[in-house]
């Protein structure tokens, strides 16, 4: 009878205590209570004889799943002090703990009954204190893996920074570098001219020169503008049915200017059914891009090749020249900031960025770009973007 009302004295009390957030009080009142009870019942239920040396180990275990961690210190040595004090008492004054058992079967009934109680209260303590440490213990590995994932986000979050940055200071330092070259020489160009008296034939010769300073330059200006805003807004590709040889023709006709300067022939071939899903002004700054890079390291009297057919559901454009070629190392860095701007077999000036721009603007038309070289045999650019399909027409891709 004490330990059923012990125990629902405890489960009412631990309500208080966990839903109430009535801790201490609940605490007090139910180590207070139960340890009375069973000491009353340790005098009236035959001491050591009966079952009561159970019930405060049980009620030791009740205290811990109930007291705070900070109480612990002072009830379980308050439980095992009274538990001691009982024993001595009926150890040295045995007359006041009378055997209240008038038969063995009320002794075995009791003890069984006991023993009952005390494993069915022990395995809920046991089973709740072990799901809150499994309960507990998930929940630190959930944080421990939100944890690690934010960590992982931030190194990879502070290694795109540190790329962004290595960009950028790349960038800066090809544009210092590269327009100082040709705006010195553009000065040196003006102070020549008009400082110093020059026959006609030296006069035309600056004033050559300084035209080709200044397209370069201006050239130079042009790619970076084009590159800054695409960083700053974002590539968007206007996908719209594009003819391939209706497209390209003009920029042809342009190029084909700007290579006779060097003596240089420029031919080309277009599938006249080819019809690609394109944008109209990246297609047409990739290949003059591409062309310009194969006039430049073209020697005099070279030759370019420009083709476009159809494959499969793809249009595979190719610009090979006989040129200069290029390295492994080279061509390995070719589309990045990494690569280093060379002179032109005419002493031509980039400023590097042309082909990173163009390996963008085909990204974001879902098309691919790659090229084929050899030092001192040429160099081959393929392009393949995504032939006009009526049936599918893609959304324009935002990179």
């Amino acid at each position: 009878m004490a330990s059923l009302i012990v125990l629902v004295i405890t489960a009412a009390l631990y309500y208080a205590s966990r839903f109430k957030n009535q801790v201490m009080a609940s605490t007090l009142i139910t180590n207070i209570v139960g340890l009375s009870l069973f000491i009353v019942n340790y005098f009236l239920n035959s001491g050591l004889h009966g079952p009561t040396d159970l019930f405060f180990l049980l009620f030791l275990l009740l205290s811990i799943a109930i007291s705070p961690t900070d109480q612990y210190k002072v009830w379980i040595p308050v439980n095992v002090t009274i538990l001691v004090i009982l024993n001595l008492i009926e150890f040295y004054y045995p007359h006041l703990v009378p055997d209240t058992y008038t038969t063995r079967s009320n002794r075995f009934v009791d003890h069984m009954s006991a023993y009952a109680v005390v494993a069915a209260i022990t395995y809920f303590c046991i089973h709740y204190i072990r799901g809150s440490y499994e309960r507990e213990k998930a929940s630190t590995l959930e944080k421990s893996k939100a944890i690690e994932l934010q960590n992982q986000q931030i190194v990879k979050q502070n290694e795109e920074l540190e790329k962004l940055n290595a960009e950028k200071n790349k960038l800066m330092s090809i544009v210092a570098h590269d327009l100082r070259s040709p705006l010195g020489s553009i000065q040196n160009f003006l102070e020549l001219l008009t400082q110093h008296d020059l026959n006609e034939e030296q006069k035309l010769d600056i004033e050559n020169d300084l035209l080709n300073s200044t397209k370069n330059t201006l050239a130079m200006l042009s790619k970076l503008l084009d590159w800054s805003k695409s960083q700053l807004h974002g590539v968007s590709a206007h996908m719209e049915q594009l003819n391939v040889q209706a497209l390209f023709e003009s920029t042809i006709n342009l190029e084909r200017n700007i290579a006779a300067r060097k003596n240089i022939s420029l031919d080309y071939y277009f599938d006249p059914s080819a019809s690609i899903y394109a944008d109209s002004d990246m297609m047409q700054l990739i290949l003059r891009n591409i062309i310009g890079n194969a006039i430049k390291f073209t020697r005099m009297d070279g030759h370019i090749m420009v083709k476009a057919e159809a494959q499969d559901k793809n249009c595979l454009i190719s610009v090979q020249d006989d040129g200069i070629g290029m390295s492994v190392e080279k061509q390995e860095s070719i589309f990045s900031l990494n690569v280093e701007s060379t002179f032109g077999t005419n002493n031509e000036k980039g400023v590097g960025l042309g082909l990173m721009l163009c390996m963008e603007f085909i990204k974001a038309q879902n098309g691919k770009i790659w090229l084929e070289s050899n030092p001192g045999k040429g160099t081959c650019f393929y392009i393949s973007v995504p032939m006009f399909d009526k049936t599918k027409v893609r959304q324009p891709n935002l990179l």
